[in-house]
């Protein structure tokens, strides 16, 4: 069974009416019910024999009678139900329907029922399960109750019990790839794995590269006599000096290899030294020397050198690069090149500083990069911004070199996509700026004008530019690492959140009034997760008023108080807010009766903190690293002693030796 939509044909083939929209519902999850059901221990309150004619409507009849007793079907009817390989992964919520058939439907096949349902006070469950000789039907309740009893013995082991559940870990069977794979990954990204056990980790997982390995080893894994290890060093590992970077490069012997090696150090903007830009530039491959010419410490006179390259493909890619340092004579050449792509080249940077003529202009091609860049005749310009397509409308107004009078007629262009890309030009004032009409939607997602990040260091530019109109500068404004108090203050209240939240994530001088009220309604980004909460200004004291606060996001708060205790984690720990519960379970302070009980939270983002919490139950850790849950995430738990972690590598190794 695959997604929501298979899922629905299944319940509704079952006569099952779905209710609500597939919300995450506060109870156990699947996974865990089905594990009340599927236990060796578990006792089934009836059993129904596998070759009964009537199987069935048997079993049919059997569950209805146990799922009223038990309280399944509420008084409206609802309850929920998890049939077995439905991968959509979430409890259906349903009332059952005319004909309804769930022994005959919810199962490997007709007869061979599988499914589990729960009241949707999740207390009380009745599951379906086919043997070789009879359908069980069992039936748990008080599962509350239950769990909290299991949390609690799990929690009560030895020191003695501990070292024996490390030890069956370490001489169980042979563990399968996937969950070697899993092993691998979450050390990877475990916080206390050996740093001599890093490199260990590379041949089974890729996570492991993008760790900042130390120097020596990186040396040795770029001396790695296999190229895949080589490559994925130079793609993916961030701590590769320039010094490793042209060894690394100018020891390939393959051709192909020094051009992959030098397009990516291209690419990650590496700053290679003089020497090597110069091998390179002088490399018998052509390839290797179009990419030489992309690098960003390209000397002057290797960039002149490479612009008289005797491959045109060569030349034009070094043609932007060595155009300042030519004379005219010299671009005089490039402009005349027997290539077409050098011409093209140096006829756009030629024409940044000369006026296109309209006869030039109409036998290139992608003109938008010349709309975009150059110095047109002022007749062809005016043409265009009176009479050109909406394309070439939009890519002059991107151009610096358009005159000020044509600037303003496509600030009152007819289509506001145009006026909108002249209204964040540099060389407006603020006066002409607020003159545009514009249509702002705060919810689409900008980047900052560069020419605005350009001026971060110019204190009276900031001041001048906060008080703009254009809430896309102001936002641009708020990037700076550091601003005038002054500033600080005006944009700490701007009309347009994002310009705050912008001032949160990016500025250390953000006030602590600010960063609350943007905390109340933003929970963090990929590029900034820490922030406004990790901002050092945000307030650390005074915060335990908001324990009851009906904002969630407030109440977790009180967690980072000082002078909050354990007690207080606890009972935040049971928070009817999945937030609360998730910041709770990441607290140190959780005891691990508290992580064991949050492990079977509904939703996954607490269980994950829980399974990396150091004082969730060595016995249930084992059991998560032994796959009986994401073996992943538990390798990635502080709490995994060396020697454990360095066993688990000796298998990860062996079985990669193997496969070699």
């Amino acid at each position: 069974m695959g997604g929501r939509d298979e899922l629905v044909e299944l319940l509704e083939r079952a006569g099952l009416l779905i209710v609500g929209d597939w919300q995450v519902e506060e109870v156990l999850p699947p996974p865990i019910a089905w594990r009340q059901v599927l236990a060796p221990e578990a006792e089934p309150a009836v059993t129904v024999a596998a070759d009964r004619a009537d199987l069935v409507a048997e079993v049919n009849a059997q569950w209805h009678r146990l799922a009223c007793e038990a309280g399944i079907l509420g008084g409206d009817g609802m309850f929920l139900v998890h049939a077995v390989g439905n991968r959509f992964g979430r409890w259906a919520r349903v009332r059952l329907g005319d004909g309804w058939d769930l022994a005959g439907v919810l199962g490997e096949g007709p007869g061979r029922p599988e499914f589990v349902t729960v009241s949707l006070d999740g207390d009380t469950l009745v599951g379906a399960a086919t043997g070789e000789r009879s359908v069980r039907l069992v039936v748990v309740d008080r599962l509350r109750e239950r769990r909290e009893e299991a949390a609690r013995v799990a929690a009560e082991e030895t020191p003695q019990e501990r070292e024996a559940a490390w030890a069956a870990l370490l001489e169980a069977a042979e563990p399968t790839e996937r969950l070697l794979e899993s092993w691998a990954n979450g050390l990877s990204l475990n916080p206390t794995t050996p740093k001599e056990l890093w490199p260990r980790l590379l041949e089974r997982s890729s996570y492991a590269m993008y760790k900042a390995l130390p120097t020596d080893v990186v040396d040795v894994l770029l001396a790695h006599p296999q190229w895949k290890m080589r490559s994925s060093v130079a793609e993916r590992q961030p701590n590769i000096t320039a010094g490793q970077w042209s060894r690394l490069i100018l020891a390939e012997q393959e051709e192909r290899h020094r051009w992959l090696l030098t397009m990516v150090a291209a690419d990650r903007w590496v700053e290679l030294d003089e020497e090597t830009c110069r091998r390179l530039a002088a490399d018998p491959s052509a390839r290797v020397r179009s990419e030489v010419a992309r690098i960003k410490s390209l000397p002057a006179s290797v960039a002149v050198a490479l612009a008289g390259d005797p491959e045109g493909s060569v030349r034009s890619v070094a043609c932007p690069a060595a155009w300042p340092y030519l004379d005219a004579q010299e671009r005089q050449e490039l402009l005349n090149d027997p290539h077409g792509s050098v011409r093209v080249a140096a006829l756009l940077l030629h024409h940044r500083d000369h006026p296109m003529a309209r006869s030039v202009y109409e036998r290139l091609d992608g003109k938008s990069r010349v709309l975009e860049t150059c110095w047109l005749e002022d007749e062809l310009a005016e043409d265009l911004v009176r009479h050109g397509e909406y394309d070439e409308r939009r890519a002059l107004a991107r151009n610096p070199r358009l005159a000020p009078d044509l600037v303003a007629l496509l600030a009152d262009d007819t289509d506001a996509a145009i006026r909108f890309t002249v209204s964040t030009r540099a060389d407006l004032t603020e006066e002409q700026r607020a003159g545009i009409r514009i249509d702002f939607d705060p919810g689409i997602h900008y980047h900052a004008l560069d020419w605005v990040v350009a001026l971060h260091h110019d204190h009276d530019a900031m001041r001048r530019l906060a008080a703009s109109s254009h809430p896309l500068v102001r936002r641009s404004v708020a990037r700076a690492r550091h601003l005038p108090p002054d500033v600080v203050e005006r944009l700490a209240v701007d009309e347009d959140r994002v310009v705050q939240l912008f001032l949160a994530e990016s500025c250390d001088d953000a006030p602590a009034d600010m960063l609350m009220r943007v905390w109340q309604w933003w929970t963090g980004s990929l590029s900034t997760p820490n922030r406004p909460r990790g901002h050092p200004n945000f307030p650390r004291r005074g915060l335990l008023r908001y324990a009851d606060d009906p904002n969630p996001r407030m109440r977790q708060l009180a967690l980072d108080d000082p002078e909050s205790t354990p007690a207080l984690v606890e009972r935040l720990s049971r928070d009817p807010s999945e937030e609360v519960r998730c910041r709770a379970a990441a607290d140190p302070r959780l005891s691990s009766v508290a992580a064991a009980r949050l492990l079977e939270d509904p939703h996954d983002d607490v269980r994950h903190a829980a399974a990396l919490h150091p004082r969730l139950p060595v016995r249930i850790l084992t059991l998560l690293l032994r796959g009986a849950g994401n073996a992943e995430t538990a390798a990635r738990n502080p709490a995994l002693p060396a020697e454990v972690m360095r066993r688990m590598v000796e298998r990860i190794s062996a079985a990669a030796a193997e496969d070699g």
